[in-house]
């Protein structure tokens, strides 16, 4: 990842975290050291992680609550990044309108009615630029139903093919293309901002 076009998207990102605190939300079990998550935060000095003590048990609520102590930490708008059940929780807290949410990025989101959180994940638009990240072949969430949160929450799709779950498992390592996604994220942001 030492092209011209990497680095560019690096600086980009590097640039945008003078203006945005950038947040990453694992999902159950947490991310481990080969999971996109962990080589972003490795690469990327100016991310901030989630932490928690009950990452095997999907409590939507300890997730929330989790964000938000993470949150209350933060300066600037944040940028969450959420995967899996960490997407679902990132909704949640977008939803409250209570923090100064930029944007969501929301890769591989999970089924709500698998962990049976339906109740609790938003049924409206977040509000702020979002982007759903989703895989055809994902045995967490089928594609046709990324589609269908994608619209419910207002947010962008992009369509990775046949990437499993996205997550090392699928091959999902440093993931290039996830740091264009974010990029590309940040700059729908920035338009929005330059807007208001």
């Amino acid at each position: 990842m030492n092209s011209p076009h990497h680095q560019a998207i690096d600086d980009a990102l590097t640039a945008a975290a003078e203006r945005y605190d950038f947040v990453l939300v694992p999902g159950l079990y947490d991310s481990g050291p080969d999971h996109w998550q962990s080589f972003w935060q490795n690469r990327h000095g100016f991310w901030r992680r989630v932490s928690q003590s009950r990452w095997n048990d999907p409590d939507i609520g300890s997730w929330v609550d989790a964000i938000r102590r993470l949150l209350a930490t933060t300066r600037r708008p944040v940028i969450l990044v959420g995967h899996s059940f960490g997407a679902l929780a990132s909704c949640c807290v977008a939803a409250s309108g209570q923090h100064r949410i930029a944007g969501l990025m929301l890769v591989a989101p999970a089924e709500p009615s698998r962990f049976e959180v339906e109740d609790h994940v938003p049924t409206t638009p977040l509000g702020v630029p979002c982007i759903v990240v989703a895989s055809h072949n994902d045995p967490i969430m089928r594609f046709p139903r990324a589609v269908y949160w994608s619209k419910v929450w207002n947010a962008d799709l992009a369509d990775v093919g046949e990437g499993g779950h996205i997550n090392a498992e699928s091959g999902f390592g440093p993931w290039a293309y996830g740091l264009q996604v974010l990029k590309e994220l940040v700059e729908t942001i920035d338009a929005r901002e330059s807007a208001l």
